[in-house]
């Protein structure tokens, strides 16, 4: 039974790491704010231009002169994997579920005979996979000197996979991140990005007329050689927005956990504390009355 100075200790303790994981999770609140409006914010462009794009495609399907980052490369024999996670822990299961998506979607390939690589963005994204995926990473961008994501950042890891791809290193590319959904809820996701995949274009009515004509200028070939690539670019960057967002959200959870955990500790321990001291108290004052009356 620990001693009542190891009760002591260790009630003293508890209490300092539930006054670092309620700063922490102060601090992750005023940044969720900030992260939560900068990913709604991109939403929107991002959505639209895969709108615009998603038309566009529909003119080029089935023809042989369609853009190879729309058609591809006729193979999918390798596969290319952005892993994309937080610099930092203590956010729960955040950067866990993404790479447990990445993991499962790399083991099922590897499983049909396919080739894959694995592109790291964010520290904590390696040291998951490392153990058992260690020898299919490429390459690591290491963001922890970024105060606030931009779209270099974005743009430099857009035009490091395009090069990539002109160089014919591998023929589907996949990006994996966490969708902010609310502060108790994000959502592991996976999004093909070469050969662009898009959802149906918008502009059919809910009668099923026919879709929306558009006349373009200049014509769709040049407008999809510029958009293409810069799409590429948009997509990781609003993935990148959407994981400060859910690891912000994901780190406020978690030290509100751990912060009432550490109150429910100091509780228990305050009991046995008390107790053992009331235990000692009475023995000592038997041991007093015993010797005087033995007097």
């Amino acid at each position: 039974m620990p001693s009542l100075k190891d009760l002591r200790n260790r009630i003293a303790s508890v209490k300092a790491t539930q006054k670092i994981t309620k700063a922490m999770q102060m601090v992750a609140a005023a940044k969720l704010r900030r992260a939560q409006e900068a990913a709604e914010a991109a939403r929107p462009y991002a959505e639209r231009m895969e709108q615009v794009l998603a038309n566009l495609a529909a003119a080029f399907e089935g023809r042989d002169d369609a853009p190879k980052l729309m058609a591809g490369t006729g193979n999918d024999q390798v596969h290319l994997l952005v892993l994309a996670t937080a610099e930092r822990g203590l956010c729960g299961g955040f950067n866990t579920n993404i790479a447990k998506l990445a993991r499962e979607k790399a083991r099922s390939l590897i499983a049909q005979g396919k080739t894959v690589k694995i592109i790291c963005v964010g520290k904590k994204g390696y040291d998951a996979i490392k153990r058992d995926l260690g020898s299919h990473v490429i390459k690591t961008v290491d963001l922890r000197n970024v105060k606030n994501v931009g779209f270099a950042n974005a743009h430099e890891i857009g035009t490091d996979i395009l090069s990539m791809y002109a160089a014919g290193e591998f023929d589907v590319c996949t990006l994996f991140y966490s969708k902010f959904r609310s502060v108790i809820a994000q959502e592991p996701t996976a999004q093909q990005l070469i050969p662009a995949h898009f959802e149906a274009a918008e502009g059919a009515s809910d009668q099923g007329g026919a879709a929306a004509v558009y006349e373009y200028e200049p014509d769709e070939t040049e407008i999809l050689e510029d958009l293409l690539p810069r799409n590429i670019s948009v997509q990781i960057f609003r993935g990148l927005l959407e994981n400060a967002a859910s690891e912000q959200g994901a780190r406020m959870s978690a030290m509100d956990n751990a912060t009432r955990n550490a109150g429910e500790m100091i509780e228990k321990l305050t009991i046995s504390y008390n107790r053992q001291r009331q235990a000692q108290i009475t023995t000592e004052l038997i041991e007093i009355i015993s010797g005087a009356e033995a007097l």
